[in-house]
Parts: C-alpha cells; structure tokens; sequence
C-alpha cells in the first residue's frame, strides 16, 4: 500500500527503528528520536544497496518519489545512484572549496596575520561589501575579466574610484595566491589595466606655512580639554609618526633614559621596526603624561575605560574643537607638515627625512636602509625640529621665515 502525506504525518516513533515501504523499493525508516528518513533499496551487479534520499517533510513525499524515478533512471544507464551521488556530493564540495570567495578568505587568513589590524579589516570589508556578492560563490578558475569588471563598474559608478583600484589590487592578488596554490591558472584583472578611470589622488590637509603652525601651536597649548588628549596633540608635530602609530603608543616601548621610541614592526605601515628619537621637549611632555597614565599600557588610554587607547578620532575631533576645519588639518598631516618645513625651511636632507617618516628609503645600491640608519642624523634632526616649533609657538610678533 502507497503511502500518503496524512499517513506519514500521523506516523508516532517507537522504541526500535521500523520502516513503511512506500513502492519501486521507496520506503520511510522512523527512528526513535521520530525522524522519518526517505531510503531507497535497490540492487546494482547483483548486490543490494541503500541509498539515502532526504528527511521528512523536507523532502516531500512527491519529490521523494521524483528523486526515486532519477535514481531508477541512472540504474537503467547501468549506473549507481549512490556513486553518482558522492560524486555530486564531492564536486559540490570541491566548487565551494575553489569558490572565489573560499580562495579569497584563505589568502586573507595566511597573510593578514603580518598587517596591522586596521589595513587588514578595510580589505576584508572591501571584499565582503564590493566583492564577495558580486563572485564569491563563483569558481576562481572560471571567473573572466569581463565579470571582474562589471564588479569594478560597481564601485565606480557611486564615485569610489580609489576603492574600486584598490578592490582591483586586491582581487589581483588573490588571482595570483590560487596559480600558487593550483586553483586557477591565470589572473584575469591583468586584462583590465586602463579599464577603470585613475583616481583623484587627495592629500590630506595639512598646515605647510609656518606662520599659519604658529597659529596651531598656540592653540594647541591652550587646548582645555582632557590632558591625555592635549598631550596627543603637543606631540603630533614633534614625533609626526601616523596617527594609528601615535595613538596605539605604549610605555613598553618609550625609554626616557636613551630618549626613544621603539615601534615593533607589528605596529608600522612598512611592517619594519621603527625608532623614534625624543626631543627633550618631547620627553618634558612625556614624563608629565606618564605621572597620569604610566601605570597602565598605553601613553593615550580612552576617557571610558583604560584598556583601550583613545580613537582613532580623538585628535581630528580635538582640532576640530580649536576650529580648525577638515580642510585645514588633519591629525595625518603633521606629517606632511613636518616633511615640507624640515626640507624647505631647515634644509635637512630629503633621505634622513623620508626614513623618519618611516617610508621606503633605499640607499645609492638599492639597499634598504636599516632601523638604525642615519640614526644620529635623525636624532640630531628632530631636536632641531623640537626647537624650531618652540621657537614658532613663543614668536608671536616677529616675522617668520
């Protein structure tokens, strides 16, 4: 007798496992915890065998039926639904597993460990807002420069030129970790050079007249807002390391008695450990922060609770509060400040001042400089530096070169 859907449904499990035969070897096995699984029974070269269909009522008992009809359908070809199924099984796992997206996150897992946490959670966003939706599910070896585009033209069409190139780097890169590991034998988004508009290259704002940073300097010391902060924005300009380097800061790595800064490589853009020679004026200020905050981790603890360091807005939203606006200054662009007035005022030497801002120096063989290097020169550099802005922010009548 065939079954029908009030039936199974009526169906109450037992103590021990029982089946309902439904026809064409289609039958319901109930277990005893009461789920009803679809089995059917079939013989292939002479040997009885079990395949596995679906439970009930995910699996209906039409499209049970259906799934019985195909498996006699691939019997009648002389071939084994349940090998036919494994093998469905395993390219459904092998096209999961070579998925752009499952390449991508694996790329993302075995080098993101070597970045600083906020350059790795800007791509991992880029990917999964930009990217993933649009690809993800698609396999890495059949995706075409075409189809990379159409996802770039995303981007592009809501103004985002620089995240559409970046997004564009990133997928290259990815392309290029699945040839390595033997996934795909070629990186279509080197079909696409040209293809998306260059971007519109912003400077961050940044003071480079000295007497608009006198200006800043004095408004800067009369900052009335939290100390932790104020002692962030003295020392912007005098170390003018990246505001995410400033702001992270510990204790560990400060030593007043060889007046330096040691920044471990985990912590810098270039992934190279970074010394910062300390002014004295820079070390004054450091011994006053470290009778607030010298007990704890970081040099800039948050007003709300002392395990995490201020934000990464803290100093932008101070120099906000001492009018300055977004297109004036910005906490990053001490940096550019400092590189312009130390070449163009004091006449410091391009290389020394390129490997204090911790960019990519090489030297005349195509070396590397090392942490060390022109450490004197620099250390010499920034205390005439720390000089000069005392000098500007005392001056508040005479003309300034």
């Amino acid at each position: 007798m065939s079954l029908t859907d009030a039936r199974i449904r009526s169906l109450k499990p037992k103590k021990k496992p029982y089946k309902l035969a439904d026809e064409k070897g289609l039958y319901l096995f109930i277990t005893p915890q009461g789920s009803k699984c679809w089995r059917l029974k079939y013989r292939f070269m002479g040997k009885e065998k079990v395949l596995s269909i679906g439970v009930y009522p995910e699996i209906s008992l039409s499209e049970a039926r259906d799934k019985r009809s195909d498996a006699r359908k691939q019997l009648a070809n002389q071939l084994d639904p349940g090998i036919t199924k494994q093998i469905h099984k395993r390219s459904e796992q092998a096209s999961i597993e070579n998925s752009f997206e499952a390449v991508g996150r694996e790329w993302f897992a075995k080098y993101s460990c070597g970045w600083v946490k906020g350059h790795s959670s800007k791509i991992l966003n880029r990917l999964e807002m930009d990217v993933f939706p649009w690809i993800g599910k698609n396999l890495i070896s059949e995706i075409t420069a075409p189809q990379l585009l159409s996802v770039l033209r995303r981007i592009e069409a809501r103004g985002a030129l620089d995240t559409a190139h970046r997004a564009h780097q990133d997928c290259g890169r990815i392309f290029r970790y699945g040839i390595a590991v033997g996934k795909c034998e070629r990186d279509p988004s080197a079909d696409l050079k040209g293809a998306i508009p260059p971007a519109r290259v912003k400077h961050r704002a940044a003071i480079l007249e000295p007497v608009k940073l006198r200006e800043l300097l004095c408004a800067i010391q009369g900052y009335a807002g939290y100390f932790v902060t104020k002692c962030a924005l003295q020392l912007s300009p005098l170390v003018f390391v990246r505001p995410g380097e400033l702001r992270n800061a510990e204790w560990s790595e400060i030593n007043l008695e060889t007046a330096e800064w040691s920044l471990p490589a985990e912590k810098m853009k270039m992934r190279q450990p970074h010394i910062v020679p300390l002014a004295q004026q820079t070390i004054q200020i450091l011994q006053e922060l470290y009778l607030l905050t010298g007990h704890g981790r970081y040099l800039f603890p948050g007003c709300r609770t002392k395990t995490r360091p201020i934000s990464d807005n803290t100093i932008n939203a101070a120099l906000r509060r001492l009018g300055y606006q977004a297109n004036e200054i910005t906490a990053h662009g001490f940096r550019a400040t400092a590189r312009t007035i130390l070449d163009e005022v004091l006449g410091f030497r391009p290389d020394v001042i390129e490997h204090q801002l911790a960019h990519a120096v090489k030297d005349p063989n195509g070396r590397a400089y090392n942490r060390t290097s022109h450490l004197e020169l620099r250390r010499e550099m920034m205390q005439k530096w720390a000089d000069y802005l005392n000098e500007l922010a005392k001056d508040n009548t005479s003309t300034v070169k």
